[in-house]
């Protein structure tokens, strides 16, 4: 036997050398007078351990070493670790489970290092749980499995006693909840199983009971509960998100405070919302302005409960903007004035008041409810429903196409200062958006700027160009080129009258000898009106082929259309009192200039001279005759026009005045407005149809109306059955075939 020769140790003297070292350690953990292990005493056991498994076989005993640390931590745990742990209860429990995990993780880690060989060598080469693993086994198989429902139960005592206001001591709970999350070993399953699904069941009882309570002790009225139980529940949340992060897991967070919400606030918010007469109903209708705020970011923390507040809110507008709707009806059907002052005066304060119902609740979706999107939505929703309502018999759109002539022209019912006209026509285009036909408010908007700008009543050039950038903005380009063709053609009218004036200077025999001014308007960028062959009196022929022989100085290639219904005349009246200066249209100058050669005319000689409708004549005699100023006498004396009248100049006629406007009733062309609209609707239908079929070749009848529908909405909202009908008028033109398979699909003919 050779000095090198290594002395074989046998299992039974060599664990009874480890024994000792174990045996050690135990007293070390259970505070007995010990010392401390010297580095001796480490090196001595490692290297034990060492020489048992490097020896070879039979005496290779690394396996039974393997099993023997298992068994080490089995006997301290079953003969000192659960007989402390079972006679205690409730806290004591807890501290000393505390204690006891501590001191089994110490064992762990001085075990594991006596062993160390095993896990280097032995444990890697045949795939076994390491040492550290097997020792928080033990601990979790033999005193975790028994006691992990003793503990959750106290831990969850302790948490609702906090809850009620006791003082506990959270770093115990915290070091307690440690343990569930470690015997894991990198999974969470321990923790959430075994304490965090109970914790968020009596979480969940504890909170409906104390909801409940909360009622059941409040004695204020229905609507109260709200303003009680929201601030409890702001300070519920509050403490559960400090206790979270003092000792539950991270992971619990967002668990918990769901829990909590849906008990104070889900729950409780469905009893809120069903009552029409208090909660969420209540706040908005007395406007309580800072806890509609508290109750939006409480709601807003819950899933899907803004869905149905925000239905109440939309529910709430739509009621309230209903509600004004029936109001203007009943005032213009309650005041006994004629339909010119009901869409008027009516207009304003209706129009007015929607105004400033969008600016209160985009004001609350703004502030209250924090700009979401789904309040944004149902304030859409409810402007789209009452906006598209009218009012006496006048659509939306003409309302507000009205409101906007009342404030842009002379002398209209709103006396705003410059700021207070942009506000305003800002505001105006921001109700454009909920109207569907925005294609009728462009017509009528168009007819009346062109009143404005052909009769000077515009009052600011500056807010007309204006309100047609914003209108650019909201609805595109191709939505206001006509109105901005207009204002361009009369800046170039202004420079052709300069240009007329010029050229009868430089040409003193072609002066008609009466003041003449002419406005050049482009066909397609105005209103279309109706023009007829006019027989003008021969002062006025002079005028007309003047400024013809001008106009073919400047261009030799466009025609010029009169449209002498838009004219106007001053005329000097030589009447016996006094003379005095009619201001009337072209219609009435060319009648009452024919009375300059006859004393006495008949209806139909009018007519005939005139070469007027029916209904155009009936309307200027009417205005000379039967209205205010008199300027005609009319046998019979009566006050509506018949084919049988006859008319003489009034040389008694008399005014105050030296100067008199004698208006004309103007022609209601709110149907031609719709009739206008409704051709140009079926043109756009048709180019939509087309445009659609050209680029899909082939396509069904639902399809093909859907994509219609979705091109066209942005402008007016076409009927299905107009889309239908014009399908089969492109199929008669042979745009469109239909399938000779199925009937009900389309198919592109180019």
């Amino acid at each position: 036997m050779t000095t090198n020769e290594r002395k074989t140790i046998d299992l039974e003297q060599g664990w009874d050398f480890m024994q000792k070292g174990i045996t050690k350690l135990k007293n070390i953990l259970e505070g007995l007078p010990e010392p401390q292990f010297s580095s001796e005493d480490y090196m001595m056991l490692h290297t034990t351990i060492y020489n048992m498994c490097t020896q070879k076989p039979p005496h290779d005993y690394c396996q039974q070493l393997y099993d023997k640390y298992r068994e080490s931590f089995e006997e301290y745990i079953t003969s000192t670790v659960l007989p402390s742990l079972r006679e205690k209860d409730d806290e004591f429990m807890l501290r000393e489970l505390v204690k006891r995990w501590a001191n089994h993780k110490v064992m762990v880690r001085w075990l594991s290092r006596f062993f160390h060989y095993l896990d280097r060598y032995f444990i890697a080469r045949r795939s076994l749980p390491g040492l550290n693993e097997v020792g928080l086994t033990c601990f979790r198989d033999l005193v975790y499995q028994e006691l992990n429902e003793k503990v959750r139960d106290a831990v969850i005592s302790l948490i609702d006693q906090e809850r009620e206001g006791e003082q506990i001591d959270r770093a115990l709970l915290k070091n307690v909840l440690d343990i569930f999350v470690e015997i894991g070993m990198g999974q969470m399953d321990y923790y959430e199983n075994d304490f965090e699904a109970s914790m968020l069941k009596d979480t969940a009882g504890y909170y409906s009971r104390k909801a409940s309570n909360w009622i059941l002790e409040d004695s204020c009225p229905d609507y109260m509960p709200m303003y009680f139980v929201f601030p409890q529940a702001e300070e519920c949340l509050k403490r559960e998100k400090d206790r979270v992060s003092h000792y539950l897991h991270s992971s619990s967070v967002p668990k918990l405070l769901e829990k909590v919400q849906h008990e104070l606030l889900s729950v409780f918010a469905t009893q809120l919302l069903e009552k029409e007469d208090s909660g969420w109903h209540a706040l908005l209708r007395d406007d309580k302005v800072g806890d509609l705020s508290r109750m939006f970011q409480l709601f807003s923390k819950i899933p899907r409960v803004l869905d149905p507040v925000s239905s109440i809110f939309r529910q709430h507008v739509t009621a309230e903007g209903t509600a004004l709707v029936k109001q203007a009806e009943d005032a213009a059907s309650n005041r006994k004035v004629d339909k010119k002052d009901v869409v008027g005066m009516q207009v304003q304060v209706f129009v007015r008041k929607v105004i400033e119902l969008h600016d209160k609740y985009l004001a609350r979706v703004n502030d209250c409810f924090q700009n979401h999107t789904l309040f944004h939505k149902a304030l859409k929703e409810a402007f789209e429903v009452f906006c598209n309502k009218g009012v006496a018999g006048s659509s939306s759109a003409e309302l507000l196409a009205t409101f906007c002539d009342n404030i842009l022209k002379k002398g209209g019912s709103e006396k705003l200062s410059d700021e207070a006209i942009e506000e305003t026509l800002e505001k105006v285009v921001k109700l454009l958006a909920y109207i569907s036909d925005k294609d009728l408010f462009a017509e009528f908007y168009r007819k009346k700027l062109a009143r404005r700008l052909l009769f000077d009543k515009s009052a600011n050039d500056d807010h007309e160009r204006s309100i047609l950038t914003k209108l650019k903005q909201q609805c595109g380009g191709q939505f206001t080129s006509k109105m901005e063709g207009m204002v361009k053609d009369l800046t170039l009218a202004r420079e052709n009258q300069t240009s007329f004036e010029e050229y009868m200077s430089n040409n003193p025999n072609a002066n008609p000898g009466i003041d003449l001014t002419v406005t050049v308007l482009t066909t397609g960028f105005w209103p279309s009106y109706k023009s007829f062959d006019l027989n003008l009196p021969a002062e006025m022929v002079k005028c007309v082929e003047v400024f013809r022989d001008f106009y073919q100085t400047k261009t030799k290639h466009r025609k010029l259309t009169w449209i002498y219904s838009l004219g106007t005349c001053n005329l000097i009246g030589k009447f016996e009192p006094k003379t005095m200066e009619l201001i009337v249209t072209t219609y009435q100058a060319s009648a009452l200039l024919l009375f300059n050669s006859s004393d006495r005319l008949s209806y139909s000689e009018i007519m005939t001279q005139l070469n007027l409708s029916d209904d155009d004549v009936v309307r200027l005699l009417h205005s000379l005759s039967c209205a205010k100023y008199k300027i005609l006498n009319k046998e019979p004396n009566t006050k509506t026009i018949s084919p049988t009248d006859y008319f003489e100049f009034n040389s008694k006629f008399t005014d105050k005045m030296q100067r008199i406007k004698i208006p004309l009733p103007p022609v209601d062309e709110k149907k031609k407005v719709i009739e206008d609209v409704d051709k140009d609707r079926r043109y756009a239908i048709d180019a939509s149809i087309v445009r659609i079929m050209k680029s899909r070749k082939v396509l069904s009848h639902q399809q093909l109306v859907m994509e219609c529908v979705e091109q066209l909405g942005r402008m007016f909202k076409p009927d299905f059955k107009a889309i239908k009908k014009r399908i089969e008028d492109l199929i008669t033109r042979d745009y469109l075939e239909r399938d000779k398979d199925n009937p009900n699909v389309f198919r592109y003919l180019a």
